[in-house]
């Protein structure tokens, strides 16, 4: 008579099957959509970071405790791709170019989130792109510190109404400025540097690939509780992309 498996093995096994679950699934959807699974339409703008540094380096992290400026390339997008009528989750991925040196930079995603310390964690649709926080959503390890980061939209951009055809419209005209900002569990925001953004960039709805398992910067690493998951995903992503093309 076979024995059961032991717990830690069927466990392992649960898992195993939920990442190849995981990674068909990106991988169809984005062959089907010749376009990332998740966030599909999209546009491309390119910016500036500027870290004014950390005088007494609390952080522990040195693209924030030492100043810098960065280019950085960002894509504005809607999670599940819904017409622009409809409320949807924004998304902002950045990609921060020479944040470990040449030819090494640091991605970051962020998502439409709430403004309290409870609702920072949680993803929020919404019809206005600039109406409020762009959150990690999961915990980072900054330094010695579990955190969380955002990017805060300033307030003369809150009045942006429509979805991505009404940021086009607006960045056409003007940049977007937004404060990056770092907060440990229960603490309030704290900057840590200002991005602009600019419509210097052609429009485009292709991806350049954003991953932040892939690119980290020295203590700076997203937490590793949903990080097979989500590399799974973006595995697939990745994969159905290659197949559509």
């Amino acid at each position: 008579m076979r024995r059961p498996p032991a717990p830690a093995a069927a466990g392992d096994a649960a898992a195993a099957a939920s990442l190849r679950l995981a990674q068909a699934a990106a991988r169809n959807l984005a062959r089907l959509r010749r376009a990332p699974a998740l966030h599909p339409d999209g546009l491309v703008c390119s910016g500036v970071l500027t870290v004014p540094g950390s005088p007494h380096r609390a952080w522990g992290v040195p693209l924030l405790d030492d100043p810098g400026t960065y280019e950085v390339t960002a894509r504005w997008s809607r999670a599940l791709g819904l017409p622009q009528a409809l409320p949807d989750g924004f998304g902002l991925a950045l990609r921060v170019e020479g944040a470990d040196g040449p030819g090494r930079p640091w991605d970051l995603l962020l998502t439409t989130s709430g403004d309290g310390r409870l609702l920072r964690h949680v993803p929020l649709p919404r019809r206005r792109p600039l109406a409020g926080p762009y959150g990690t959503l999961t915990a980072y390890r900054v330094g010695p510190r579990t955190c969380w980061l955002a990017a805060v939209p300033r307030d003369p951009h809150h009045a942006v109404r429509g979805g991505l055809p009404a940021l086009r419209r607006h960045l056409l005209r003007t940049d977007v400025v937004l404060d990056l900002c770092v907060a440990a569990r229960g603490q309030p925001w704290r900057p840590v540097g200002v991005l602009v953004l600019t419509p210097r960039l052609p429009w485009t709805g292709t991806s350049p690939g954003y991953d932040p398992y892939r690119h980290t910067a020295p203590g700076l690493r997203p937490s590793t509780r949903l990080g097979p998951l989500r590399q799974a995903a973006y595995a697939g992503s990745r994969a159905g992309r290659r197949r559509a093309a």
